[in-house]
């Protein structure tokens, strides 16, 4: 079969169709996004939105699978444009086994797909195998026919795919020979040369081995096939051209930068750069904004941002004038769509997000590049070959413009950056900005990114009766700036023309649960209330990809609602209460309410009893068992007040208001409230205090809450009658024998310190001396605490008439030293403070005191003897 030319797309779905021939499920391709992967910024390989499945942590959907993978790698983005092998953008196409087939079928249908149905010349392709892989040789040899010399044995740098420890396993590729007119000439030229002639077409890795990281294999129980082959490579094959930029998709693109710049590709080397990196780039932020990600300053959003702003600049060398990017963008989705549908769909977006990018950057370029200009310029004048950090920091700080384009400027030119240097200053600026104030607008309020939102956007709140509904969206942001779309992993806020969520207002903590569509799903951590009556929906995309206009479901979780509600209820029921026992002076000074359980804060001007805390809850839960329907209505407010419904002191309300009645209880409200009054179940006090001067707060928990309380005590108290071996119901009586116990247990304590004080006393006497007519006395008392020995140097002043005393022990390994003076010592001039100073550094410590008594402490027992000796000398010198 001779070669026949076929395009891009068709490639793709010829491999597609032969695989499902072979039984495998075959599906488009994964979005950019790695789902549940945190180790990639982007997928960078067919097998990797797989990973799950070939790990074992997920079933497959089938033991056989083929996708044809949109790819992005960055790695060598430096060489994109140089050269035309290089580039960021790809599509994989990939054949997949999770235990099922294994050599045999895999290298057979890459030989039946690369000559049968694409039709390659079988005289042109070298297959090559992991050197220790006999059995892939034999398969080569003896089954597809292939002569020994024609096969290429590998080491492991070649053909042998591993990443640290793991599954891992030898490779097969396949090399396509394109003619000596590719060839670098040279005799020794054969497959694996640097040259472009042997193109590796199709890569086959047999993982079969789990690997220790070490050099250590043990063979798996099941083995996988992960096979990768680059679609555009593929393409430049059969369609016999130079390079992946002159394939016909990428060729269709490419041809329209050239146009656009007013020039050929191929007659200028240096403009041949700018229009192979503009068509690269392109590609990949076309297709990352079909998958929802947005240019930013972090992430895989700087990487969207870094790629555009690399494209437009390239277009200002080449003399492109005004936006361009968009346009360029159109042609690739026209091109790929049959192959990515998703490109067309999300076409308005993909087109907005790139000219608005384009847009932000336009307004900092030039000025950007007439500085750095200037800059050249200063240091070509200084004889210097690298930009210091600061005019590299300045220029991103001040004039908006990248540093990684300013390293790519300068490199052209064959200067330098200081990268440390720039980083030193990026990190002082960081500091700066965590100490400075924070940033606050024309108001005087904090500044957010909802305040640049449409002013015109609002949210109609639909969730008083349902907990489920539809709404657009009609509003975006990440945590920095308005954006179109969020992707997986991304957080954010999201806005919508109608919402069933409740956001935190009047006391009342927000919904939580989720917005989705039949491809993805947000999951809501909090709804806030934005001005303009816009309801903002904050929390981070699960998976998939939402964007603005886009139709969703939003689902509010009814278990949290529902004890949210039951709390509110509660706080009606507890004013009602809490009016009746303690007095018509109660006002409501604040609530909190959430599913867990209900704050309220009441005007009173003393603590409530138990009596009168045991009334309350008892009012509260009469209200309760009478299954008392719950009425809200809305009427003007005029009206309202004309029910006698309470509003909350010093809140502002407009034309109407919802009036929520229980029974005799009517106040003004916006909550959200339960049907009837029996379904709060229960209500238990938990605690009340004080929080500010004729201000009270009572903490308590109804229905759910109230039972798992209930349940932790309980279990603490099966805990406690364990621990002092007894049983719940004979806690108490053990506990009363118990203190008994210790009471007595005290009695005899303090009995025999009393003994042993009088014993101490008696020998003391010996010890007993006289400096200056003084009597003085020392003695070392352990393991006894700085109370007693103050006790009983209180008692030895009586037998020192009016002496120096100075005792010290040792405790827990700590010393403790105190002196005593008496009057006698005093007159004399004795001073307890100025001894204690004097020798406590003798135990390693410090103190001090009055007169009359000090007290001083230390960590070096060894040194008690010393300081007896130089309190004797103080006291000699206090009293010559």
């Amino acid at each position: 079969m001779s070669k026949k030319y076929y395009g891009v797309n068709e490639l793709r779905q010829m491999f597609l169709d032969f695989f499902t021939s072979k039984e495998h499920l075959t599906r488009g391709s994964f979005s950019l996004v790695p789902h549940n992967d945190k180790s990639l910024l982007l997928i960078n390989a067919g097998m990797a939105p797989l990973k799950p499945y070939f790990t074992g942590q997920e079933i497959p959907p089938n033991r056989r699978m083929a996708t044809c993978q949109k790819c992005i790698r960055t790695g060598d983005i430096e060489n994109v444009g140089k050269t035309a092998r290089h580039g960021t953008f790809f599509e994989m196409l990939g054949n997949f086994s999770f235990g099922d087939y294994f050599k045999h079928e895999a290298i057979a249908w890459t030989w039946e797909f690369l000559t049968e149905v694409v039709g390659l010349e079988a005289d042109r392709l070298y297959p090559s195998v992991y050197q220790d892989d006999d059995e892939a040789w034999n398969i080569w040899h003896d089954e597809i026919g292939i002569p020994a010399e024609r096969i290429f044995r590998f080491g492991k740098e070649d053909d042998f795919w591993e990443h640290g420890s793991g599954p891992c396993g030898p490779c097969s590729e396949v090399y396509y020979d394109r003619g000596e007119k590719y060839g670098c000439g040279k005799p020794t030229c054969t497959v694996g040369c640097d040259c472009d002639r042997y193109m590796e077409v199709w890569n086959n890795v047999f993982t079969q081995f789990d690997g220790d990281g070490h050099g250590n294999y043990t063979e798996l129980a099941n083995k996988n096939i992960d096979t990768g082959m680059g679609l555009e490579r593929l393409a430049v094959v059969v369609q016999d051209v130079d390079s992946i930029f002159e394939v016909d998709t990428i060729k269709a693109l490419l041809d329209k930068v050239a146009e656009t710049a007013h020039t050929k590709y191929k007659e200028d080397p240096e403009k041949d750069i700018s229009l192979r990196l503009i068509t690269d780039h392109v590609r990949s932020c076309t297709f990352m904004a079909s998958d929802g990600i947005m240019p930013s300053n972090e992430g895989r959003g700087y990487v969207f941002r870094r790629l555009l702003r690399r494209a437009a600049r390239h277009g200002l060398k080449l003399g492109i004038e005004g936006k361009f990017l968009a346009e360029l963008a159109k042609t690739v989705i026209d091109s790929s769509k049959d192959g990515y549908p998703e490109l067309e769909e999300k076409r308005d977006m993909i087109l907005s997000v790139l000219t608005s990018e384009e847009d932000k950057f336009s307004k900092t370029i030039s000025q950007g590049l007439e500085i750095l200009d200037y800059i050249e310029n200063e240091m070509k004048e200084q004889n210097v070959d690298t930009l210091t950090g600061e005019n590299a920091f300045k220029l991103y700080d001040t004039y908006g413009f990248p540093i990684d384009l300013t390293i790519e400027i300068l490199e052209e030119k064959g200067l330098k950056v200081d990268t440390d240097g720039f980083n030193d200053c990026m990190t002082k600026q960081k500091e700066t900005a965590r100490k400075a104030r924070k940033t606050t607008n024309y108001m005087g309020a904090d500044a957010t990114v909802y305040d640049e939102l449409d002013p015109s956007l609002f949210t109609q709140f639909i969730g008083y009766d349902q907990l489920i509904g539809n709404g657009r969206i009609t509003a975006i942001t990440n945590e920095n700036e308005i954006v179109q779309a969020l992707a997986e992993g991304d957080r954010g806020t999201i806005i919508t023309d109608s919402t069933p969520f409740y956001a935190t207002k009047g006391g009342q903590l927000a919904d939580k649960g989720v917005i989705e569509d039949q491809s993805a799903r947000f999951v809501v951590e909090d709804v806030i209330l934005l001005k303009g009556e816009k309801v903002g929906h904050v929390g981070y995309m699960e998976y998939g990809m939402l964007e603005v206009k886009d139709l969703v479901s939003m689902k509010v979780d009814r278990a949290n609602r529902e004890a949210t509600s039951r709390n509110h209820s509660c706080t009606h029921l507890l004013q009602k209460a809490l009016r009746e026992v303690l007095g018509s002076h109660v006002e409501q000074a604040g609530s909190l309410v959430s599913s867990d359980r209900l704050r309220f804060d009441f005007t009173h001007f003393k603590s409530v009893s138990s009596e009168e805390l045991k009334q309350v809850e008892k009012k509260v839960n009469e209200e309760i068992r009478k299954a008392i329907p719950v009425v809200t209505e809305v009427m003007s407010i005029e009206d309202a007040k004309k029910t006698g419904a309470m509003a909350l002191f010093g809140e502002k309300y407009g034309d109407s208001v919802r009036v929520v009645t229980m029974g005799d209880s009517k106040e003004f409200c916006g909550g959200t409230h339960v049907k009837n009054t029996s379904d709060i179940m229960a209500f238990k006090i938990v605690s009340e205090s004080g929080i500010a001067a004729g201000v009270r707060r009572i903490e308590a928990l109804t229905s759910d809450n109230l039972i798992r309380y209930y349940d932790n005590l309980e279990s603490e108290m099966f805990e406690a009658a364990r621990m002092v071996k007894s049983t719940p119901a004979d806690l108490l009586h053990k506990l009363q024998s118990m203190m008994d116990e210790i009471k007595s247990l005290k009695a005899e304590v303090e009995k025999t310190k009393a003994q042993y004080a009088q014993h101490v006393m008696k020998k003391m006497n010996d010890d007993i001396t006289e400096i200056n007519g003084i009597k003085f006395v020392t003695k070392q008392m352990d393991n006894i605490g700085m109370d007693e020995l103050r006790n009983y140097g209180d008692m030895l002043k009586d037998k020192t008439e009016g002496g120096v005393v100075v005792l010290a022990g040792v405790n827990d390994g700590k010393v403790n030293i105190m002196v005593t003076c008496g009057q006698a010592a005093l007159d004399k001039g004795a001073h307890a403070g100025n001894i204690i100073k004097a020798i406590a550094a003798c135990v390693g410590g410090g103190g001090g005191g009055r007169p009359n008594m000090a007290q001083a402490g230390g960590k070096n027992p060894e040194g008690i003897n010393d300081a007896f000796a130089k309190a004797a000398e103080i006291v000699k010198e206090q009293t010559k």
